[in-house]
């Protein structure tokens, strides 16, 4: 089954500073039907002005991904991580036993596009870690490129407790790629650019987001160009 999520029909809210689009509950958005999907937790698109962010909080027992689409976005946490994260870069903070970190937009005048991702660890009580990797952007090209996993190894993905991997897309005009899914597991797509269509037959535009099941097969195409994420999920 193929259930689209209109980008309209997410929780939005604009508090100045951030302009926030939450995917599943999260903060003061409360929906008992929509709390997660598989492990998928939560799915944040935020925009974030320059020189604002988070101040420092704590986090427990979480997997944290967060991609800079636009922008910059200074990460630090008592581990000794401190990194700025950009766009073709990937970071995992393990919040595990608790960490403490801020993010902050570093930027003097550009408002940052970050997509953040809390997904469930396969177990509590991990040591906690972060990790950030670039990837190559221009490997994205009309393939499924995985950039986070625990299934797949190398320099340029970024290891992640739980069993699922997501990979980044980008689809030239006219191209078609098709995922192979095992049975049993779910895929989520989430299309920050472009138009993008599912097993020619369900239509998602910019910031659209389809949660799949008990699909093997699924073909992905454009006529117009696509970005877009692609979770494997359990």
């Amino acid at each position: 089954m193929i259930k689209v999520y209109p980008a309209g029909s997410r929780y939005s809210a604009n508090h100045g500073w951030l302009q926030c689009n939450f995917s599943f509950s999260f903060a003061d958005y409360h929906d008992p039907s929509n709390m997660s999907f598989g492990p998928l937790r939560v799915f944040n698109d935020d925009y974030i002005q320059p020189r604002e962010g988070f101040g420092t909080h704590p986090h427990r027992d979480m997997e944290i991904v967060t991609f800079v689409l636009k922008g910059q976005l200074q990460h630090e946490d008592n581990t000794g991580g401190k990194e700025v994260l950009k766009p073709g870069e990937v970071q995992r903070m393990t919040a595990g036993t608790g960490i403490l970190h801020s993010e902050i937009n570093s930027s003097q005048d550009e408002v940052a596009n970050t997509l953040q991702l809390w997904i469930m660890p396969w177990e509590k009580g991990l040591r906690p870690s972060y990790e950030q990797k670039a990837y190559d952007v221009e490997a994205t090209r009309n393939q499924l490129l995985p950039v986070v996993s625990s299934r797949m190894k190398s320099d340029q993905i970024t290891y992640i407790h739980q069993d699922l991997t997501i990979f980044m897309a980008s689809l030239e005009e006219g191209k078609e790629l098709t995922f192979n899914q095992e049975e049993g597991r779910r895929i989520y797509v989430f299309v920050t650019e472009g138009q993008l269509e599912l097993n020619d037959e369900f239509m998602l535009s910019n910031r659209d987001a389809a949660r799949i099941t008990d699909v093997t097969e699924l073909k992905t195409s454009s006529n117009a160009g696509a970005s877009f994420m692609l979770i494997d999920l359990p």
